[in-house]
């Protein structure tokens, strides 16, 4: 990872735990996998590549204050594809 995202925890107790991701444009998160079912909630407008396990990516587009939810396991790495800054907020379901 050259251009990591910055990642601010805002809660983590026994339920959940809620961090804010801020990226400027090329940023991103590193390969990671989520422990927990967690939901995402577009702060700005989200030009992500997601890159995927077998060197698999894809372009998704997420507008501000749309939200989706994923399930455990989830294995990948979030790169700001677009020209401006992006930001949401991920709540994970311990």
């Amino acid at each position: 990872m050259t251009h990591p995202c910055t990642a601010t925890p805002l809660i983590d107790d026994a339920r959940t735990r809620v961090t804010r991701f801020e990226f400027t444009p090329g940023q991103e998160t590193g390969w990671h996998v989520h422990d927990y079912d967690y939901v995402i909630t577009a702060l700005t407008d989200c030009h992500m590549r997601l890159e995927e396990p077998g060197g698999e990516s894809r372009d998704v587009t997420v507008p501000a204050g749309a939200a989706y939810r994923r399930d455990a396991g989830v294995e990948h790495n979030v790169i700001n594809a677009g020209d401006a800054p992006m930001s949401f907020i991920e709540v994970e379901l311990k």
